[in-house]
């Protein structure tokens, strides 16, 4: 069997093909447009199939300008077995329109639990199946050893993960920003810890199959990661409704364009709110700003 295509250098080549830097943010959270509710009723069962319809409508809407889909993992959680399933199905679509998926799981536990997290993500399964995601979120606060049973399994699968380090909410100071006894703040720590796993999982595209997550709306952080982490591909939320603006990521554009997806959710995917015409179209028309936004950042600043 061939050996899987190295995680970070498979983003590389969808950002080059693309020419975007745009990670989309499937964030189902209703009221759903008319018509992925039709002839649904308002249970479980036909909750989960409503999101289903409706994330695959955005993954039409939006794959021609999406670098990756970052389903968030907790709605379709919410939903029991009729969630898990459609977010497979969700994942899938992504998959088969030839963007990559990050589940967005904010997973961490030691030893065996996280192999099996990991497994649940990364890993092919029973039957042959492809695994549902190309990434994994993960939580460093458990120590470097919480992460390895995660970097083992996507290592064996051509999986990457995607560590919080420095997180773009606006509570992360009370935590992320505590001083360490050497009078660095807690995050550079965990940037390091992440940098050092990376170091030797990188790909011909000079980026690892380690990322960290670090927030728009931090952008003096974003700098300091690029130093703290040459190699890491970050990924960076809070871009639209969070405040996030497209030039705040220019310092996260290294060694690759691919060193930097730039997370958008709600100015995406809820851009038909109040739009007349197919709900579609404005998603659709969303996503292309973004992303030509975002390119010309990247390009201008990886050059």
């Amino acid at each position: 069997m061939r050996a899987p295509l190295h995680f970070a250098d498979r983003l590389a080549r969808r950002v080059e093909d693309a020419s975007s830097v745009l990670c989309v943010g499937l964030d189902p959270r209703g009221p759903f447009p008319d018509a992925c509710t039709r002839g649904l009723r308002p249970d479980r069962s036909g909750t989960a199939r409503a999101m289903e319809r409706y994330c695959i409508g955005l993954i039409e809407a939006a794959s021609a300008d999406a670098a990756a889909f970052k389903p968030q993992v907790a709605f379709f959680e919410a939903l029991g077995g009729y969630g898990i399933t459609a977010l497979e199905r969700v994942c899938a679509a992504a998959q088969a329109a030839g963007v990559p998926v990050i589940a967005d799981g904010k997973r961490g536990d030691i030893a065996s639990t996280a192999e099996a997290y990991a497994a649940a993500w990364l890993a092919p399964r029973l039957g042959g199946e492809a695994p549902v995601a190309d990434a994994l979120t993960v939580n460093p606060l458990l120590g470097a050893d919480s992460l390895a049973p995660f970097a083992g399994v996507a290592d064996v699968h051509g999986g990457g993960l995607y560590a919080l380090v420095r997180t773009s909410n606006a509570g992360s100071a009370d935590v992320q920003e505590l001083l360490l006894v050497d009078g660095a703040p807690l995050w550079h720590r965990l940037a390091t810890l992440v940098s050092a796993l990376g170091a030797g999982r990188i790909g011909s595209s000079g980026l690892s199959s380690i990322g960290a997550v670090i927030g728009l709306t931090q952008p003096h952080a974003l700098t300091e990661a690029r130093r703290l982490m040459p190699h890491t591909p970050l990924l960076v939320p809070g871009l639209g409704a969070q405040g996030g603006r497209p030039e705040d990521a220019r310092a996260a554009f290294a060694p690759h364009p691919a060193g930097a997806l730039v997370s958008a959710s709600r100015s995406v995917i809820e851009a038909w709110r109040g739009e007349p015409g197919d709900w579609r179209d404005a998603v659709a028309a969303s996503a292309r700003r973004h992303r030509e936004a975002l390119w010309k950042v990247a390009v201008d600043a990886s050059a």
